[in-house]
């Protein structure tokens, strides 16, 4: 494993640990009951952006070995992991922007998910296609529960 994969790899485990870490926090103080909801989103946003970080690593070796259909992909894949990311620190700690990223969050990862889906045969991008979708579900499913007499989340 080189170095930026390693930091990647640990960025990601952050991010997780973070979520974790705060999503706890907020159970134990019986902050919301729309909580489960928030974890659901946030940890299907972790593991997504762990997947779009793995897959872009592989589009750009990819793309570094001639193939230049990859370079839109492994773009895409990198831009959703940042998303995905920020939507998953956001959302765990309940943010008061936690909507707006949830919407763009699950836009991207739909956009990333078609991007990947281009190559069906690869199992890195159908790994992250499915991830992605299974994120942007979430997210949708965040807004929709919450977006009903909670101010936060508006």
């Amino acid at each position: 494993m080189n170095r930026r994969q390693l930091l990647g790899t640990l960025g990601a485990a952050g991010t997780v640990s973070l979520v974790a870490g705060s999503v706890s926090a907020m159970q134990k103080s019986g902050h919301d009951e729309n909580m489960a909801h928030f974890e659901a989103c946030a940890k299907a946003c972790a593991a997504c952006q762990l997947e779009c970080q793995k897959c872009s690593h592989h589009c750009a070796k990819l793309t570094a070995e001639g193939k230049k259909e990859h370079l839109d992909t492994l773009r895409f894949c990198a831009d959703c992991g940042e998303i995905c990311a920020a939507a998953a620190n956001i959302v765990a700690r309940r943010g008061v922007l936690s909507a707006t990223i949830c919407e763009s969050c699950a836009e991207a990862c739909e956009k990333c998910a078609k991007q990947c889906e281009r190559f069906p045969d690869d199992k890195h991008m159908k790994a992250c296609a499915d991830e992605c979708k299974k994120c942007a579900k979430a997210c949708r499913e965040m807004l929709e529960h919450t977006a009903h007499g909670s101010s936060s989340a508006k």
